[in-house]
């Protein structure tokens, strides 16, 4: 049985719009978790591997919030996040996003309309 947690976590990771990213805790709070950032990088990790829902999860939009990618720069999972935000048109320099420049702002109502839970 899938956790629920993750299920909140990975409906909200969908609403991120592409050419922007979101950080850990923006999405634990999003999601109703509030402090929970730690449970948004473990549901990630378990996302199936045909999405959610029949929809992707883009796992890549999430970074840390230093606004940096997490994963050990050189590492295979960090070249694949860094390829991934860069065919959306993010700037990526070296493993550091300008949050200032590509962090998702959602309005409320997009939110309050699109989750579920």
């Amino acid at each position: 049985m899938i956790n629920p947690h993750y299920q909140q976590i990975w409906q909200t990771v969908q609403l991120i719009p592409q050419g922007q990213v979101a950080c850990y805790g923006q999405i634990a709070d999003l999601a109703g978790l509030p402090g929970r950032a730690r449970l948004v990088g473990k549901a990630l990790g378990n996302v199936p591997k045909d999405g959610w829902r029949g929809q992707s999860v883009p796992w890549f939009r999430v970074i840390n919030s230093q606004g940096k990618i997490s994963f050990p720069s050189g590492s295979e999972y960090f070249a694949k996040q860094k390829q991934h935000l860069q065919d959306e048109q993010v700037v990526v320099l070296g493993s550091k996003i300008k949050l200032k420049d590509f962090q998702w702002q959602p309005d409320l109502a997009e939110i309050l309309f699109s989750l579920e839970f």
